[in-house]
């Protein structure tokens, strides 16, 4: 798994929960500038921010924008390489203890870049087909949770090289899911819980799930 941008030493947390939509005023190589106003509120300095599921640091802030800074290899692995100035993004603050957590924990830290394949607007909802690696197939189970952009999924079917998501009313119309076309490319990060079941199963100890191993690992 490839590691973003941070510029604090902490480990940030993320609901999947997209609190408002930012658009990009600039971007180039190094930097981007946002609008915002929601996630501004109470932000300070080397804060995280997820932009479509990024987890980056804020260098500069007021009122209505804030910069990150971000390197190249951001941009060459993850979607934000292909936005330009008007783009809309989904923006989504750190957790913090008093913020509850409504979708699944998301890092911001991003597994792959997968592709929309089909996209099937229905009279309650959109769903969306999509193309991803092996890189994260391998942890995608029916019904279980993907960070699509940064927005906290269920993952409704699966076959060897797609998935699908359905995207209900709010979510359709508080995320830029909704402007999703055939081909557009989309953030992918896969269910933490996936990876370590993945790296404990193969453990060659297999040590067993018990309270004290999940209070060891963090879990409790």
């Amino acid at each position: 798994m490839w590691q973003e941008d941070r510029g604090n030493a902490g480990v940030d947390m993320f609901t999947g929960i997209v609190e408002e939509i930012g658009q990009v005023l600039a971007i180039n190589s190094c930097r981007m500038s946002l609008a915002a106003s929601k996630v501004l509120q109470n932000t300070q300095l080397g804060d995280s921010i997820a932009v479509n599921g990024v987890c980056l640091t804020v260098t500069r802030f007021d009122a209505q924008s804030f910069d990150v800074d971000i390197m190249e290899e951001t941009l060459q692995r993850t979607n934000l390489g292909g936005l330009q100035c008007g783009a809309a993004v989904n923006l989504e603050r750190a957790l913090t203890l008093d913020k509850g957590l409504g979708g699944h924990l998301v890092q911001g830290h991003v597994d792959a870049v997968g592709r929309i394949k089909h996209v099937m607007p229905r009279e309650a909802s959109l769903l969306i087909d999509i193309e991803a690696s092996s890189t994260v197939m391998r942890y995608i189970v029916e019904k279980g949770f993907i960070a699509v952009s940064g927005v906290s999924l269920t993952v409704t079917q699966r076959t060897e090289q797609s998935f699908g998501v359905s995207i209900v009313g709010f979510t359709r119309q508080n995320t830029t899911l909704r402007q999703m076309h055939t081909g557009d490319t989309v953030n992918l990060e896969a269910d933490i819980i996936a990876k370590y079941v993945e790296q404990f199963s193969g453990s060659p100890k297999r040590e067993s799930i018990s309270i004290e191993f999940l209070r060891e690992h963090g879990f409790v």
